[in-house]
Formats: C-alpha cells, structure tokens, sequence
C-alpha cells in the first residue's frame, strides 16, 4: 500500500502507561500556583469558559483540538484528527515545548523547563478531570515514561547532501515547495524543531502510525541529515 494511501487510512493512537515521572505526581496546590502563568489565557473550574485558550475542565482524555467555539491552528486539528489525545504524558511533553509537540500551534507560551512544575501544574489540572480518584493508574492520565530529547543528539550536525539522498521518501508526501496540500511542509523548518518532532515520532509521542514507521527507520544521524537538508531547501 502506498504512503499516500496509508495517511487516508482512519488513525487512532493508544498512550500506554510506562513508568512515573522522575519528579513524582506533583502537588496540586503548588500547582495552582504555577496555574497563574496559564490564566491570561485559560480558565478551569466552575463557572469556566473559553476565552483565548479553551477552558481546560475535563481535560484529560480530550482530544486535542476538538473543544467547541474554539479556533485551533491547522497543526493542532491535524494533531487531534491523527488521535492526540491529552494524557499526562501528552500534557508533560506539550506544557514543556508547545511548539516541539505541536508545530505553529497558537499558544504564544514558551513553556514550562522544570519538571517538578510541571508535575504540579497537571496535578492540579486533574482535579478538574472524571474520576481523579483513578490517577495515576489508568488512562487517560496514566502517567508515562520520561521523553526529554538528549542535548547531544540535538547538537549532532546533519550532513544535507545525506539529507537529500535521504529525503526522495519524505517527498513521497511532503510537497519539496513547502506548500500545505493536506500534508503539512516541512521545507526550512529550524533543524531543532524538525529533529525534536522526528524524535517524537520514532518515540511514538506523536500519534501518526505512518510517521512513526518512518522516523522508526531512522538513527540520529540520518535524522539530523534530513532536518540539514530541509532547512536550507529553496
């Protein structure tokens, strides 16, 4: 079966639990705290509405970008229509790196480093979830294995002619003019950006089966050839 032919198959993704995060499952009180940096944005409890950001009741086991009146970015639908599903897992890896998770999403929010924060921030998120009595131990907020991309493989340097050999796969798809024909483009993506998503396919953080076979393929260095290559591709 062809790759265009798979994309149209219907997709759906199952997070399974793997482990607990390093920092433990967070104090929710703390992380009302930490809520504030979220609340120009974001409203949760009785009484919330959506205002720039959708109203994050019920959060946990939402598809991502599926809240009514809402206007999400292409990327976030797509992220959503491809089975994203906002678990803990899910969550940690987006409040960190919005942008790592879900390219040209609208949230203008540079993310949260610390873990311990993290942590916090979704403890107390959860408690505005169904049935928080199950957490941690069953889906959707099971929580999941550590997915922090080693600094090294980032700084690794691409080779872009390796690249372009490499590349004839991806533009089976991808559109080499950069153009969004139903399948986003991938031309002159920053090289971080476009190593830490490929990781997070091959790591099955990100939920499209067809690109999570083919970053599978990879190693880090045809992946950072690849990222060379479509950095720089007029």
């Amino acid at each position: 079966m062809r790759l265009k032919s798979l994309i149209k198959v219907s997709l759906a993704a199952v997070f399974v639990a793997g482990g607990a995060f390093a920092s433990g499952l967070g104090d929710p009180d703390k992380g009302e705290k930490i809520f504030r940096k979220c609340a120009s944005c974001h409203e949760v409890g009785q009484g919330a509405i959506n205002r720039i950001g959708p109203q994050l009741n019920g959060l946990f086991g939402r598809t991502a970008g599926a809240m009514p009146d809402m206007q999400y970015s292409k990327n976030m639908i797509r992220m959503g229509d491809d089975g994203l599903i906002w678990t803990v897992e899910t969550l940690d890896a987006y409040v960190e790196n919005p942008r790592a998770l879900v390219s040209k999403t609208r949230m203008s929010f540079r993310g949260i480093k610390d873990p311990q924060e993290r942590a916090d921030l979704l403890a107390y998120l959860r408690r505005f979830s169904d049935d928080p009595a199950n957490i941690p131990e069953a889906e959707p907020t099971a929580t999941g294995t550590d997915h922090d991309l080693d600094p090294a493989i980032l700084a690794l340097e691409g080779d872009p002619e390796y690249g372009e050999y490499l590349a004839s796969e991806c533009q089976t798809c991808h559109q080499a003019s950069g153009a969004n024909d139903g399948i986003p483009g991938i031309s002159n993506w920053p090289t971080e950006d476009f190593v830490v998503a490929m990781h997070a396919y091959k790591r099955k953080l990100r939920p499209h089966p067809v690109m999570q076979m083919m970053a599978g393929r990879l190693n880090d260095e045809e992946i950072a050839a690849l990222a060379a290559y479509f950095k720089d591709l007029e």
